[in-house]
């Protein structure tokens, strides 16, 4: 199968987005498919090719005050001729939102079905960023979009409850896979925990972005917990800021390769406080690494978390919540233990290869589709 990647977002930057198309190109390559990536260029930084595909950037401009997210201004015209010269049996948007959309008419002018991976709630971020007034514009937009593809696939459940709620049409399920060799409790790196924590304090841990819809400030509400250490594991423009408001914690910066799994697995429990989340990446991850899960109930954290079993969801805003749960599990060491262990356990099925196997799946019910289109308007 020949695929188009189209993404709002690849390498150098690191974020879920990126992630799964990285995840998803080592999959082509491996059962032996063809694929290339189209991206917003980053300045020079991008690499050329990936997984032995070849990256072609496309004009793009930074977010002011977020230079890693780009957004593409190229033109629908530029990325016929990319089409035309690669002849795909399908495109794949991953997260489309600018060039996403111009991928989609392109794609739609030349007769190719496309997939479209929803994957960020962009509406929802608007308000977070201080554009409450651009949310419904941008809900129109997302539908504009998805109504254009062959099929979306939204990441979880709620996921997909909203997108039907927004009239988006012919929407299914695709989820994430995860690594549970990189990320394995067996990484536990005794001698980072000493380092990071030197009385013997727990570590509660957190990955994510350091921009508002992590809502990363929420862990002020841990931060006088006795007998504990906040970890905070990335980067992003709210850093400065976030280091003052909580002067106690370690603050990693963002971590890759070896480091990441080693840091996740030397941690006590994991809590995720944004309640933005479509799926929720590194709380596979952290379950991955024998975690318990603290989350709220809202968005693609109720898919992955059990709650009394593998984690506790809260209420989203109740902070107070939040504390107990932290409280309950740090303060019992056989029921931590117990839910760690459970957390493990229900992630190792999640592979990528076999998410890989389902979205093949995917793009061959998308390609039937368009073609049984074709032959009822020719």
């Amino acid at each position: 199968m020949r695929v188009a990647i189209f993404t709002e977002s690849f390498l150098p930057a690191i974020n879920g987005v990126t992630h799964s198309v990285m995840r998803v190109l080592e999959y082509l390559r491996d059962e032996g498919h063809q694929a290339m990536v189209i991206a917003p260029a980053s300045g020079g930084r991008e690499p050329s090719e990936y997984a032995g595909f070849p990256v072609i950037p496309v004009a793009a401009v930074g977010l002011p005050g977020y230079h890693d997210v780009r957004v593409s201004g190229t033109t629908q015209l530029r990325l016929e001729r990319l089409l035309e010269d690669f002849h795909p049996d399908v495109l794949h948007l991953a997260a489309p939102i600018a060039l996403g959309h111009r991928a989609a008419l392109a794609a739609n002018w030349l007769g190719i079905p496309v997939v479209a991976i929803y994957q960020t709630d962009v509406p929802s971020y608007a308000a977070r960023y201080g554009f409450a007034g651009a949310e419904t514009l941008l809900w129109w937009r997302v539908r504009q979009i998805h109504s254009q593809a062959t099929m979306t696939l939204a990441p979880s459940t709620a996921s997909r409850t909203q997108l039907l709620q927004h009239h988006i049409p012919r929407v299914g399920l695709w989820g994430r896979g995860v690594d549970s060799v990189r990320f394995d409790p067996a990484k536990r790196d005794e001698t980072w925990r000493r380092r990071v924590a030197p009385d013997g304090e727990r570590i509660i841990g957190c990955v994510g972005r350091l921009a508002p819809e992590k809502q990363i400030g929420d862990l002020a509400a841990l931060a006088d917990l006795p007998d504990t250490k906040l970890v905070v594991v990335g980067n992003g423009p709210l850093r400065d800021s976030l280091e003052s408001f909580l002067p106690t914690a370690h603050f990693t910066g963002q971590l890759t390769g070896e480091d990441l799994p080693r840091v996740m697995a030397s941690m006590d429990l994991f809590v995720h406080p944004g309640e933005l989340e479509t799926f929720g990446q590194s709380i596979q991850e952290a379950m991955a690494s024998g975690l318990p899960v603290i989350a709220p109930a809202k968005g693609g954290p109720i898919d992955l978390v059990n709650s009394s079993r593998t984690g506790w969801l809260y209420a989203p805003g109740d902070l107070a919540s939040m504390r107990r749960h932290v409280r309950d599990l740090l303060g019992d060491d056989r029921k931590r233990a117990a839910f760690s262990t459970e957390a493990r356990l229900s992630v190792l099925d999640r592979t990528w290869g076999r998410l890989c196997d389902d979205l093949m799946g995917h793009y061959r019910e998308a390609i039937a589709e368009s073609r049984s289109r074709h032959r009822l308007t020719a």
